[in-house]
């Protein structure tokens, strides 16, 4: 999570006390008591006994103990049914807003898709954790879970990253604001590098999100013809080398956590918008086989009739041969990189008269006919 997600968490809003006592202030939650009870036959509203389980160990200061007891699986389910609608109304809707501008996934959960629903159920497992390591009593379990809410999040976050060798807290350095100078970009760009390779997401076939990164360079800059996928590689680059100073520090921090990021996966020949090819499953010499065994089956059946019928053998070669492998449209060939130049060699063939014979008879043996 970088700096900029941690100041939207905190940013101030609409707060409320809860219970009316003085203390610190919380999010105020959106439908905080959905999610987590169900509705009765006479319609009214009842708690599962697991929630209810819940509520009365938060409320006698009993949930560590209990996780201790060995009743930790059944809290987990319990505390997600409540936490759930609470981290996304008070943190994740905020994030996916105001610092991902995913307009999209802000409107509800149902909307959150790929590494943003991975992120939202790791804030909801963070703040799992947080409560259930609670030891005081907790009155209002969704007013407590609101004000800690962001604090889980980021403890979380940082913890993962952490787990990964990343920086938690990734900060500017004097080695590296000796080396990039006054460049504002280029700062921002070497703090971007160290979130990036703390996040297990990686960016598609390439190893750095170039792309968004050009954006953000023409949005910081005022650039925008300058502010290339190229140019951004190359101050990538140069960001990497000034690392590279401190050779122990960049093994830690850079290369490691890199590492153990997804694989960048290329795409497949023929998926790009420019590939000159399409994606085929066999090759044109496979193809090629099973097109000249199509036709020569369609041949000796055509021949087979024509002779039936009392056909003059040549004929019946000659006008057979010459339609199935000679009067073809192209099409088939073209995705091939070269003529095969077979069609060309058959029509020499016919056209030689002692070849043509040669051919005829071959043909009247293989079909079972007399020359």
């Amino acid at each position: 999570m970088s700096s900029a997600q941690e100041k939207a968490l905190a940013a101030p809003g609409r707060t409320y006390r809860p219970g009316g006592k003085a203390g610190p202030t919380a999010a105020r939650i959106p439908r905080q008591r959905d999610g987590y009870a169900f509705t009765t036959a006479n319609g009214s509203k009842a708690e599962t006994a697991d929630v209810a389980r819940l509520r009365d160990r938060a409320r006698n200061g009993e949930l560590g103990p209990a996780v201790a007891a060995g009743d930790r699986a059944r809290l987990i389910r319990a505390a997600f049914t409540v936490t759930y609608p609470i981290v996304f109304d008070v943190v994740t809707r905020r994030v996916e807003l105001h610092v991902r501008g995913h307009k999209r996934c802000s409107r509800g959960i149902t909307f959150l898709d790929g590494a943003c629903l991975d992120a939202y159920y790791d804030d909801v497992e963070a703040l799992i954790d947080y409560l259930l390591a609670a030891t005081t009593p907790i009155e209002d379990l969704e007013g407590w879970l609101a004000h800690w809410a962001p604090k889980a999040v980021v403890d979380g976050h940082r913890r993962r990253r952490g787990e990964r060798g990343a920086l938690q807290r990734p900060r500017m350095t004097r080695t590296l604001a000796a080396g990039l100078g006054d460049d504002e970009w280029l700062r921002e760009l070497a703090l971007k590098i160290l979130v990036w390779v703390g996040v297990p997401a990686g960016a598609g076939a390439d190893l750095w999100p170039l792309e968004r990164w050009a954006q953000m360079r023409a949005e910081r800059t005022g650039d925008h013809d300058g502010s290339t996928v190229t140019r951004v590689a190359a101050e990538v680059e140069h960001v990497l080398a000034v690392m590279r100073r401190r050779p122990q520090w960049y093994d830690y921090y850079v290369e490691r956590p890199l590492g153990r990021k997804a694989a960048p996966v290329a795409p497949p020949p023929g998926d790009g918008l420019t590939d000159p090819r399409p994606l085929v499953t066999v090759t044109h010499e496979e193809r090629a086989d099973a097109r000249i065994s199509g036709l020569a089956t369609a041949a000796v059946e055509a021949i087979q009739a024509g002779l039936a019928h009392d056909g003059n053998p040549k004929a019946v070669v000659s006008e057979v041969l010459g339609r199935l492998f000679l009067g073809g449209t192209g099409a088939e060939e073209l995705d091939q990189v070269a003529p095969a130049g077979a069609d060309q060699w058959l029509s020499v063939l016919l056209a030689d008269p002692a070849a043509f014979d040669g051919i005829v008879e071959r043909v009247l043996r293989s079909v079972g006919g007399e020359s």
